[in-house]
């Protein structure tokens, strides 16, 4: 076990708000090693819609609007998180860390000493792992990655061993699981096309280069000014991000599966177009939560709709497979020193960029 600083820099949320409920701290405890942990000096760290929405409160049913990053006027203190349940402050965020163990407590591996690691996002209650009431969620039921130490259950965590940068890496676990996740559940295979919204931010990027790897037709839908970027992909067509006629922009293309981030007032159009027997799986609603829905569509199109959040262990372990395979390509946007982690987070929220927007300790 290597010594460890007793303190350490961290940015430390402070309740639910707008970017200034985050702190930085110079001398913020360093956690400590239980027997069942590994502790992990963090290389690079990635940002996430969680991060934003977690902190704005935005999960909360007291809230129907886009995802905006900003305070919010009225949130329900019993249900402002993923899980419908109240966050314990302090919190440091960040779910997508990547970096060295430093400390493996007494059950542990400790051949793992030194490995480069990602950690599972889905933190498990390993006397009752399959329980999805007893999952929490990394930087959220457990302090993340925007620090410069985290530590994490030794059972959570996989080597990876690939060229890649620390930065480059930090910017697979959160958006590839989660794509990962939601093509699992709609069963994608090589007989699909797949028509996949947000396909410019960081799980859109993940569902095209996922979806490919299984050999299904995709086409994204990404804002006009980011296509040559998602073009880089390698999708079989790009549409713009919303089309006045969807169906007139797709022209004699037969979507079997939509794979959705957006939500928002759109949304019926993704519904329309599916076709008999489709699927649709949702694990996002950045342009708004509420929607309009004809059953009608919905039953006599023999539609089936997955909603994906919690994940099998075993799609963590792909992803990694995956990445250790160099099967798949990083996109990475920007990076920012810890220290600038509000400057980072707004850059996010703007969405100006294609990919992955980290920070560095």
């Amino acid at each position: 076990m290597t010594d460890l600083p007793k303190t350490m820099r961290a940015m430390v949320l402070m309740g639910h708000g707008d970017l200034d409920m985050y702190e930085f701290h110079k001398d913020w405890p360093t956690p400590e090693c239980g027997p069942d942990d590994v502790i992990i000096r963090v290389g690079a760290c990635g940002l996430n819609n969680t991060d934003v929405n977690t902190r704005s409160g935005w999960y909360s049913k007291a809230v129907d609007e886009a995802t905006t990053g900003s305070a919010f006027e009225e949130v329900n203190e019993d249900d402002p998180t993923w899980g419908g349940r109240p966050l314990t402050f302090p919190r440091i965020q960040g779910a997508d860390p990547v970096g060295r163990v430093v400390a493996v407590g007494a059950n542990g591996d400790a051949s793992i000493m030194g490995k480069r690691v990602l950690i599972n996002g889905w933190q498990r209650d390993w006397s009752d792992p399959d329980n999805m009431d007893k999952t929490g969620y990394f930087g959220s039921e457990r302090d993340g990655g925007y620090a410069e130490y985290t530590s994490a259950d030794y059972r959570d965590v996989a080597v990876v061993d690939s060229d890649l940068s620390d930065a480059e890496l930090a910017t697979f676990q959160c958006s590839y699981a989660t794509a990962e996740g939601m093509l699992n559940r709609a069963h994608v295979g090589g007989s699909d096309t797949v028509l996949i919204t947000g396909a410019s931010g960081g799980v859109g990027g993940a569902l095209i280069q996922l979806a490919k790897l299984r050999g299904a037709r995709v086409i994204a839908m990404a804002s006009e000014a980011k296509h040559a970027d998602v073009a880089s992909l390698n999708p079989d067509m790009i549409l713009p991000r919303a089309p006045y006629d969807l169906r007139a922009a797709l022209g004699d293309k037969k979507i079997t599966v939509v794979a959705d981030i957006v939500g928002g007032d759109y949304w019926p159009q993704l519904i329309d177009i599916l076709e008999r027997g489709g699927r649709y799986t949702c694990s996002g609603a950045i342009a708004g939560p509420m929607v309009e829905l004809d059953l009608r569509t919905f039953y006599l199109r023999d539609l089936t709709f997955t909603g994906s959040t919690i994940l099998p262990q075993s799609v963590f372990l792909d992803v990694v497979s995956y990445i250790n395979k160099g099967q798949l390509k990083p996109v990475l946007a920007a990076t920012y020193p810890l220290e600038e982690l509000r400057d980072a987070q707004a850059a996010f929220i703007a969405k100006t960029h294609t990919g992955n927007i980290v920070v560095i300790p």
